[in-house]
C-alpha cells in the first residue's frame, strides 16, 4: 500500500510503499476512502505524543470500506461502509465497562498507538466495539471530517458542556474543531461568540451559526470583549485551539458558575498553562476536559445530521491527494487552513 511514512520526528515524511496490513482476530482492515489532516497529526509528527513508536504512519480521522475481517468479529463484514472514533476502547477495563471508551486505560488510537490512515489501508482493533456504520447518504469525505474534530466537539458541547437553548457559548479558535462546536451549539439553540485572529475564519464562523464574533488581534482583552457581548460572560466556553493564551482567556470569559471545556490539545511546552484560579474558586467555575467520543454515542450525532440539524459537509475545506498531505501536515501549526482538509486521493 502507499502510505505517508516518517522515521524521525519533525523530519519531512515520505510517501512509500509498505506491506498491506492484516486484521488481528478482533479487528478489521479498512480500505481508506478519505482521511482528515488534523493538528493532532502534527503533534504526533513533532514527537509530542509518547505513544508513537518510530517508524510511523500518521492519520486518525478516517472513513472507508471494510476490506478484511478477523475471525472473532461478529458485527461487520467485507464491504461495510464505516468510520471510527479516534480513540477506541479495549472493551475490558473499568472505563470501557462503564461506557467511557474515550478514556480507556488501554486505548487504541490509529495514527498514534498504531499505524494510521494516511495510507490506502488501516487496521482497526476491537472492531465490534469501536466501528461505526455510515449512513448510505453520507459521502466518505464528510464522514472523515467527523473523525476527531466534529465528534469531539459534539461530545464537548452536548455531553460535557451540557449546552442548552438560550445559553451563551464562547468558542476560542475557528479551525475545524471550533467551527464544529459553533455549528453544534447553534443547532441546540445556544448563542455563540466566536473568537479568532483572522477575519476570514470569523466570517466562516458566522456562516456556521455564530451570533457574535471577536477578533482577538484587535483587542487587548478578548475575554472582556466576550463578557461585554454576552452581558456578563459565557455559560460555557470552549478552547478549540489548545494554547495557554486561549485556555486562559476562555476561563476568564465565563460568568459565575460557568464551564470551561478544553478540547484543543495542550502538549509539550503548552502542557501546564496558567489558570485564573482565584476566579475559578470565587465564581465556582468548572474546568472540564473532552477527549473524543465513544462509538456508541455516534447515533445521536448521526441522527442530527440525517435530519439536517447539523451539516458537517459545510465544514470541509480543501480535498487533497496523499502526496499533498505531507505539506498540509507540516503546516498545521500555522493555522492557515479554512475548514477541514481531507485526503481523498490515494
Amino acid at each position: 500500500m502507499r502510505a505517508v511514512f516518517f522515521e524521525s520526528f519533525a523530519q519531512i515524511p515520505r510517501v512509500v510503499t509498505l506491506p498491506d496490513p492484516s486484521p488481528v482476530s478482533h479487528g478489521v482492515v479498512v480500505k481508506v476512502e478519505a482521511t482528515g489532516v488534523c493538528r493532532s497529526d502534527w503533534h504526533g509528527w513533532m514527537g509530542h505524543d509518547p505513544d508513537i513508536e518510530l517508524p510511523h504512519v500518521p492519520g486518525h480521522e478516517l472513513a472507508g470500506i471494510v476490506q478484511a475481517v478477523g475471525k472473532d468479529v461478529r458485527r461487520w463484514k467485507t464491504g461495510d461502509r464505516v468510520t471510527v472514533p479516534f480513540v477506541g476502547g479495549c472493551g475490558a477495563c473499568p472505563e470501557c465497562h462503564a461506557g467511557h471508551q474515550q478514556v480507556c486505560r488501554h486505548q487504541f488510537q490509529p495514527g498514534f498507538t498504531h499505524w494510521g490512515s494516511f495510507a490506502e489501508y488501516v487496521a482497526i482493533h476491537q472492531a465490534d466495539l469501536n466501528l461505526v456504520a455510515l449512513p448510505e447518504s453520507m459521502d466518505f469525505v464528510t464522514a472523515a471530517s467527523l473523525g476527531c474534530r466534529f465528534a469531539t466537539s459534539f461530545r464537548a458541547i452536548v455531553d460535557q458542556g451540557k449546552v442548552s437553548a438560550g445559553q451563551w457559548v464562547s468558542v476560542y479558535g475557528c479551525g475545524g474543531v471550533g467551527l464544529s462546536a459553533i455549528m453544534i451549539a447553534d443547532a441546540l439553540g445556544a448563542n455563540v461568540v466566536a473568537v479568532d485572529i483572522t477575519d476570514d475564519k470569523l466570517a466562516l464562523a458566522r456562516k456556521m451559526g455564530a451570533a457574535e464574533t471577536v477578533n482577538a488581534s484587535r483587542t487587548t482583552s478578548p475575554a472582556e470583549a466576550v463578557i461585554d457581548v454576552t452581558n456578563g460572560g459565557a455559560h460555557v466556553s470552549i478552547d478549540a485551539l489548545g494554547h495557554p493564551e486561549t485556555c486562559f482567556n476562555s476561563i476568564q470569559s465565563l460568568r459565575r458558575r460557568g464551564k470551561h471545556v478544553q478540547i484543543g490539545l495542550m502538549l509539550a511546552e503548552h502542557s501546564t498553562p496558567r489558570i485564573p484560579m482565584a476566579k475559578v474558586i470565587a465564581n465556582e467555575l468548572e474546568i472540564i476536559g473532552s477527549h473524543g467520543m465513544q462509538a456508541h454515542r455516534y447515533d445521536a450525532m448521526l441522527a442530527m445530521i440525517e435530519t439536517g440539524k447539523l451539516n458537517p459537509k459545510r465544514l470541509v475545506g480543501r480535498q487533497i491527494s496523499l502526496d499533498e498531505s505531507i505539506e498540509a501536515l507540516m503546516a498545521m501549526d500555522q493555522f492557515h487552513a479554512i475548514g477541514a482538509t481531507v485526503v481523498n486521493r490515494f
